[in-house]
């Protein structure tokens, strides 16, 4: 799944115990009547995908949902959503974001443009 919006808030990178790292940035997702502040997760190594991106820049976020079970001591049984992030793309160049190769951007491609020519070549094929 993926969303666009606007980066609203960037927190840092908690240490929640031994083995496990996590960090939280909030999205505000214009595309309907109401704006919606949808807050992502980013865990382990991904934590520092958001690291180049500055506060209210345009970006796409791809995430899975995941969810889970919670028993409580008293024995009641909730459920929790995540939307754990795993890529992060800048939309508008000119938004001040400006991730670099370092970033963690799993998959992006650079754009590459091929033009024919006219001149004659001398390959065999």
């Amino acid at each position: 799944m993926d969303i666009t919006g606007i980066l609203k808030v960037k927190s840092e990178a908690q240490q929640v115990s031994e083995k496990f790292k996590k960090r939280e940035f909030v999205l505000t997702d214009n595309s309907s009547q109401y704006p919606q502040h949808i807050s992502f997760q980013l865990t382990q190594d991904k934590c520092n995908l958001i690291d180049n991106y500055a506060v209210g820049s345009e970006i796409k976020v791809h995430f899975n949902l995941r969810g889970r079970e919670w028993t409580s001591p008293k024995g009641e049984i909730k459920y929790f959503n995540t939307l754990e992030a795993w890529r992060i793309e800048t939309i508008n160049a000119g938004s001040g974001a400006t991730p670099s190769s370092s970033a963690g951007n799993l998959g992006d491609v650079a754009e590459t443009t091929f033009t024919a020519t006219t001149q004659e070549d001398d390959l065999p094929f």
